[in-house]
């Protein structure tokens, strides 16, 4: 970081009490305390304590001493202090800061300041530190002594170490299709309730499955300091979609699996990857070594690149990273690409994500914002075009992202390099990347990764921050697990993407007529062709006849609520796998969208709902991961919630006493609105608000769902003369969704 190092030495030291680990998510009281160095600090000199932009530690506040995070603030030798909280007064990615301003007085050699987070003296429950484990959570300070606003970092900083709660939940994951007789691995790992992976089990489980799997065990123990457990070289000998359930030695159900797919033979097989997160040296948490392990071994990813903001990556941690990509890559086992987030501002093309095939080659930064060395100045690439020339010649895949920054494509795009937009991630859900691209008439396939900054690749809780939606993953349709079987398959767009969940989806189309495939997008010239009868997800094809067959075969990870059928920007039909006689008691009302598309785009959700002339049986929160937002059930005709989004959704089912009775009136600050319950049906009530996609929807279930798994074909007339992009998105009743990549069919 680019502060003095004059003399650190002499700058002060600082400590925090109690040295013992605290939870993660939990409630703690800490007392930091400076001591001044040799040079003490001067009248108006001061002191940040800084923490990284990742944390979601609760924000001090010096006012309320009953409120959570009240912090107290004192001088030892009495000098009247200045202190503030903002989360933007310092350098990324150490931008929340307390700042201390010694205003009347000034301080000596050994005089200290003591400040005393969570002060529970007067009834504070104290500061609730971050959610996300972290062994070394730093309170780092700088010091100002002179007062000339030129800080020196010190040498040595205060940390404590914040561990994983206990247990809530049981997690067990398959790959999604294998084939028979192929060997397959079962993951497990307990998380605690903000997705922690726990150490704190100490547990026996009970493996039960619904087909018959040569080597799985009846039992397994889970003991206490482990985080996760893999069972290798199961195998199923006969086709089948396989779950396993995860019970506790009484024989109740801990956990399902997701399912696995067993088929007699495949040209291509499904690998789940996030290609996209980040790390403690730019603006993530925890090492990029424990980045790339949790990938593979708590995640458990066959896929991943670390992708950290590339004005932030100097030379020696790109080769870092590039020595880790190295290191863990592993053929037929687990793939690790070498790569970067190019990180340009909205107005020079947004952000890209940059992966090459092999090690060595080198970062085209969008800027040297904070990477003092500027010997390789010469390699930036200040905009997106820039970035496309410097690659052009390159063995990379590109993909567009939305972060902070959003990918602006209609500025920039190259169609040999970007060939897929990144509809979701932690930072919320972008659909209208996706159209943005189809109004450019651009061939792209549809990716959802994490961009994690809390180092879970592959389980990316949003933890309690401005982050707005679990990680998403992307499911990898290839030949072979390498880098060059994952690498074709990423061109050819044959891959979809879920907000988290690993559901199984094929989605193919049939042609009546004659048919020709193209091996590469025909935009880019000349191309082999081949004659065809079928696509897949990604094909490109042109086709004499009018009317094509699209099938749909999927098998959720939960019941599925419903599946759009869309041709580029429109919706076909919406299908759900139940009819208007299964309708029951229970209703749906979700939020969603979001502001606009820059940094601001969080629309707050914080309302109410009243039911009049009925009342609630049970009810049940939807995509409510941020635990400091719930869903409250006052009573059987009122419930209240804090909730927003980030161009996602939330909500609530509700399970009525009558089905029919009453009104249910909805109170939010963009929505206000009563509805009689007997109007509310099969179809979606909307009520809109502008901003994107910024809405409420009201609609009705079945008691309940059990279809995980539904087939379907349709006809589809094309539009003659242009792209026809032929894709599902369909929504599974726990708040995932799933986007197939389209497939392009010129009528």
């Amino acid at each position: 970081m680019p502060h003095t190092t004059y003399m650190a030495e002499r700058m002060g030291t600082a400590a925090i009490e109690p040295q013992a680990a605290v939870e993660a998510g939990s409630f703690a009281s800490l007392t930091f305390t400076y001591t001044a160095g040799f040079f003490g600090i001067d009248d108006t000199g001061s002191i940040k304590i800084v923490f990284r932009f990742a944390s979601d530690m609760g924000r001090p506040q010096f006012s309320d001493p009953k409120a959570p995070g009240y912090t107290t603030v004192e001088a030892s030798n009495g000098a009247v202090l200045e202190v503030s909280y903002d989360s933007k007064r310092n350098i990324r990615p150490w931008d929340k800061n307390v700042f201390i301003r010694v205003m009347r007085g000034f301080m000596r050699e050994g005089d200290r300041i003591t400040v005393r987070f969570g002060d529970r003296r007067q009834g504070s429950p104290g500061i609730r530190m971050q959610t996300m484990a972290e062994p070394s959570f730093e309170f780092r300070v700088l010091a100002d002594p002179f007062a000339t606003y030129n800080y020196c970092e010190l040498p040595a900083q205060p940390s404590v170490a914040v561990v994983p709660g206990p247990p809530v939940h049981w997690v067990a994951i398959l790959p999604t299709s294998r084939l028979a007789g192929q060997p397959f691995r079962l993951g497990l790992k307990a998380e605690d309730k903000w997705g922690n992976p726990s150490d704190r089990v100490d547990q026996v489980l009970r493996l039960e499955a619904n087909l018959p799997v040569e080597g799985l065990p009846e039992a397994v123990r889970f003991p206490p300091g482990q985080k996760s457990a893999a069972i290798d070289g199961l195998t199923v000998g006969a086709p089948g979609d396989l779950v396993i359930s995860l019970k506790d030695e009484a024989g109740k159900l801990l956990a399902e699996s997701n399912p696995l797919r067993i088929v007699e033979r495949a040209e291509l097989l499904p690998y789940w990857g996030d290609l996209h997160g980040q790390s403690e040296e730019t603006i993530g948490t925890n090492s990029a070594e424990d980045y790339f392990a949790f990938a593979r071994d708590v995640g458990f990813l066959d896929v991943m690149s670390h992708q950290g903001n590339d004005f932030q990556i100097t030379t020696p941690f790109w080769n870092r990273l590039n020595e880790l990509s190295a290191a863990y890559n592993r053929d037929g086992s687990f793939v690790a690409f070498p790569g970067f987030e190019w990180s340009g501002n909205t107005g020079l093309g947004g952000d890209r994500n940059v992966m090459y095939l092999r090690e060595g080659r080198p970062i085209h930064r969008s800027s040297h914002a904070l990477v003092d060395d500027l010997s390789d100045i010469d390699s930036d690439a200040n905009t997106a075009e820039d970035l496309f020339k410097a690659l052009k010649d390159e063995d990379c895949i590109v993909f567009a992202h939305i972060g902070g920054r959003y990918a602006d494509i209609k500025m920039a795009h190259d169609i040999r390099l970007e060939r897929s937009v990144e509809v979701h991630s932690d930072w919320g859900t972008f659909e209208w990347l996706l159209h943005d691209a189809l109004e450019q008439g651009y061939r792209v396939g549809i990716l959802a990764n994490s961009d994690g900054h809390k180092g879970r690749p592959g389980a990316s809780y949003p933890g309690a921050s401005v982050f707005g939606a679990y990680g998403g993953l992307s499911c990898i349709l290839a030949k072979e697990l390498t880098r060059a079987g994952i690498a074709e398959a990423l061109r050819r767009r044959h891959h979809y993407a879920t907000t988290g969940c690993r559901m199984f989806l094929d989605v193919r189309a049939r042609f009546q007529g004659p048919a020709e495939r193209f091996d590469d997008d025909p935009q880019l010239g000349p191309t082999r062709r081949y004659a065809a009868t079928t696509a897949m997800m990604g094909d490109i094809l042109r086709v004499d006849g009018s009317i094509v067959t699209l099938s749909v075969d999927a098998v959720g990870s939960a019941p599925i609520e419903r599946i759009e059928i869309r041709n580029r920007l429109e919706t076909l039909e919406t299908m759900r796998p139940y009819d208007r006689a299964s309708l029951g008691r229970r209703i749906r009302v979700i939020w969603e969208g979001s502001e606009y598309r820059g940094r601001g785009r969080q629309t707050i959700w914080d309302g109410s709902a009243r039911l009049i002339g009925n009342g609630i049986a049970a009810v049940r929160p939807i995509n409510f991961h941020n635990l400091d937002k719930a869903l409250v059930c006052h009573d059987a005709t009122h419930l209240s919630w804090q909730a927003l989004t980030t161009g996602g959704f939330g909500g609530f089912d509700a399970w009525l006493e009558h089905p029919t009775d009453g009104t249910l009136r909805i109170d939010t600050p963009l929505v206000k609105t009563e509805i009689p319950i007997a109007s509310i049906g099969l179809d979606d009530q909307v009520f809109a608000n502008g901003g994107i996609k910024r809405q409420i929807r009201v609609f009705r279930l079945p008691d309940e769902n059990p279809h995980r798994h539904i087939r379907l074909e349709r006809r589809i007339r094309l539009n003659p003369g242009v792209d026809n992009a032929l894709y599902v998105c369909l929504t599974q009743e726990n708040g995932h969704l799933v986007w197939s990549s389209p497939i392009y069919v010129i009528g």
